[in-house]
């Protein structure tokens, strides 16, 4: 599967459907994925999208890491599974996002697309402006990654 890239922007309808970009559009016909997962971020501000596969391969770790019989594991697994929806694009290409999670990630009208890898995420321009590291700052952190990657 190709990977999701780069960051587009986007416009609400007064609906709330928005078109997906047509290059993430393209990744997800080739992959044959007629649906996306939506899942509120746990850690940002943000709207996550998996293709379904990729979806059910995350939830197959998730399960696989927790105990199906010990009551907290269990709170885990309701409250990740309940954060999430199924979304289905229309002809044209739109899916349509509910009032309340883009009042969660804070969106009016105007949002962005960033791409990540095997999935993608929405956001408020603002929040995401806020949240960006410096150049100089996702240049150190990639370089710590990185060299803890080849050991």
């Amino acid at each position: 599967m190709s990977t999701f890239v780069g960051n587009i922007e986007g416009r609400l309808d007064e609906k709330g459907r928005i078109f997906v970009p047509a290059t993430y559009r393209k990744i997800l016909a080739e992959a044959e994925s007629k649906r996306l997962v939506m899942r509120r971020d746990t850690d940002n501000e943000c709207l996550m999208f998996y293709p379904e596969q990729v979806w059910n391969e995350k939830v197959e770790t998730l399960r696989a890491a927790l105990d199906e019989w010990d009551p907290e594991d269990q709170l885990i697994l309701m409250q990740f599974m309940a954060d999430a929806e199924y979304m289905e694009m229309d002809g044209q290409g739109r899916i349509l996002l509910q009032k309340k999670n883009l009042e969660t990630i804070g969106a009016q009208q105007d949002v962005l697309f960033v791409g990540m890898l095997n999935r993608f995420a929405l956001w408020a321009p603002d929040t995401f402006a806020a949240k960006r590291l410096s150049q100089s700052e996702l240049a150190a952190r990639l370089r710590a990654k990185m060299k803890k990657s080849e050991k």
